[in-house]
This record gives structure tokens, C-alpha cells and sequence, in this order.
């Protein structure tokens, strides 16, 4: 296929609409090894045992519902994007869920009450670690998935960008956590492959993620998607490093 062919197809890619956080456009094209734990069923398991739940930035509310039959009595989702916020609302709230549009951040305060949950759930976003500890009930847990710091730093650097959060780890969280008043149970790091196909579905993937790459579009970065191209040719496929880590912590139980 010749660049003008090239270039065609991957404005097209880059025009394709992503809604929530759902990838399902790249079945068979974006390719991600899983880490040696689930999430979702460590997150079922807790919710069990909860009366009240907090998902932390839901996203579009997709994967939280996915749990739906593990739902404790009382259910709050969190989420600030307003397509995603409006996704969520529509998803949870007929199942007796409440959704707040909440900007999380390190920092910033969640405006909930002092032990209001038995569980807060954290999938890949940002948390106050103050935050989460204040919110938890006497005996209440935290479960944390996120995408490491340096995650995907070598797709990032085909394209002369930088992780822009390469402290993002365990070492950065725990301590905070700890001072907070909870006791970490278990963390655990992975690294693994994320492997694209084509050219086209990295396009796809950047667009939809816009940080990773900033400014990032088919006309200013078609250089580096040339060499990618070469490199895709010579390989059959792209592959590069996937990074993530799990962290659970629980509150002292009330005496």
C-alpha cells in the first residue's frame, strides 16, 4: 500500500467515534497479555461482604455493570467526563445506582461523608489517598487496578513522547495509604505484551487517549507512522510493553 493509500485509511481510523471507555473496535487488531489476577473478581468478592460500594470514575458505567449481581444495598459511581457521565447515568441509575460528576485528582476531596463506604473500587484513575481512607468504614476496603507509570513507554517514545506520569507506581501510593490509616494486604506488578496488528489501531488508540500522545493526529505524526509502517512490515506486528499493578488495603475494624 503506497502512503497516499496509507495516509487515507488512517485518517479514516482517526475519525471513528469512541464512547465510553469500550475498545471493542480493536477486537483482533489491539492485543493485551492480562495480568495473573482479575480485578473484576477480586472486586465481586468484596462487594459480598459490603453494604455500600463507590466506583471511583466509572468511565461509562460498562465494566462496573458488568458486576451488577455482586452489587451491595447501597451503590455510588463516580465520573467527571460529561459523554461518559451521561453513559453512566444512563447504564446504572435504573438499577438503583446514583452517579456524581466528580473531576477526580491526588489531591483533590470527594464529597462524601467521614465512613460512608464499606468498599471503594478504583479502576485505572486518579484518587486521593487521604480521600479514599476518610470515606472508608471502620474495617472497609480499597481495590485499586492502575496502568503503571511507564506503561507503553516504548509506543510512546515512537512518537518522541514521554510518559507524562512516570512516578505512577506502587512505591508512590503505598506510603500515602499507609499514612492515611490503612493496611496494605496485597500488591502485586505486572508487565506483559500489547501488541497491535496494524498501524490504523494504534491511530484508533491514541485518539481515543489523548494524553498519551499529546496533540497527536495522522497529519502532524505521519512520519512516525511511516516508520512505524516499515517496522510493522519487517515484523508482521507491533509489540511493545504493557504495565500494571494492583493494590488492596483495608481500614482498622472498630474495637
Amino acid at each position: 500500500m503506497n502512503q497516499e493509500a496509507l495516509t487515507k485509511n488512517w485518517k479514516y481510523e482517526e475519525g471513528q467515534p469512541f464512547i465510553g471507555w469500550d475498545f471493542s473496535y480493536l477486537d483482533g487488531r489491539m492485543l493485551e497479555g492480562q495480568p495473573p489476577w482479575s480485578y473484576s473478581a477480586r472486586a465481586a468478592e468484596l462487594m459480598k461482604t459490603s453494604s455500600s460500594v463507590l466506583d471511583l470514575d466509572t468511565g461509562g458505567g460498562e465494566r462496573f455493570l458488568e458486576l451488577r449481581e455482586h452489587w451491595p444495598p447501597k451503590v455510588v459511581a463516580t465520573e467527571h467526563y460529561p459523554p461518559n457521565f451521561k453513559l453512566a447515568t444512563e447504564r446504572l441509575t435504573p438499577f438503583g445506582a446514583k452517579v456524581v460528576d466528580i473531576q477526580l485528582s491526588d489531591f483533590g476531596l470527594i464529597p462524601f461523608a467521614d465512613g460512608e463506604f464499606d468498599l471503594v473500587l478504583n479502576r485505572h484513575a486518579a484518587f486521593n489517598p487521604y480521600e479514599v481512607g476518610r470515606v472508608l468504614a471502620p474495617g472497609g476496603s480499597f481495590l485499586t487496578q492502575q496502568v503503571h507509570g511507564l506503561w507503553a513507554a516504548d509506543l510512546l517514545a515512537a512518537f518522541a513522547a514521554k510518559p507524562q506520569w512516570p512516578e505512577a507506581s506502587p512505591e508512590k501510593y503505598l506510603p500515602h495509604l499507609q499514612e492515611a490509616g490503612l493496611e496494605i494486604t496485597n500488591v502485586e506488578n505486572w508487565s506483559g505484551e500489547l501488541t497491535f496488528t496494524d498501524v490504523g489501531a494504534i491511530v484508533y488508540y491514541l485518539r481515543a487517549i489523548p494524553w498519551l500522545v499529546p496533540g497527536f493526529s495522522v497529519e502532524s505524526h505521519l512520519n512516525y507512522l511511516l516508520k512505524l509502517q516499515e517496522q510493522l512490515e519487517r515484523d508482521r506486528v507491533l509489540v511493545f510493553t504493557s504495565r500494571k499493578y494492583l493494590i488492596e488495603a483495608r481500614t482498622p475494624a472498630a474495637h
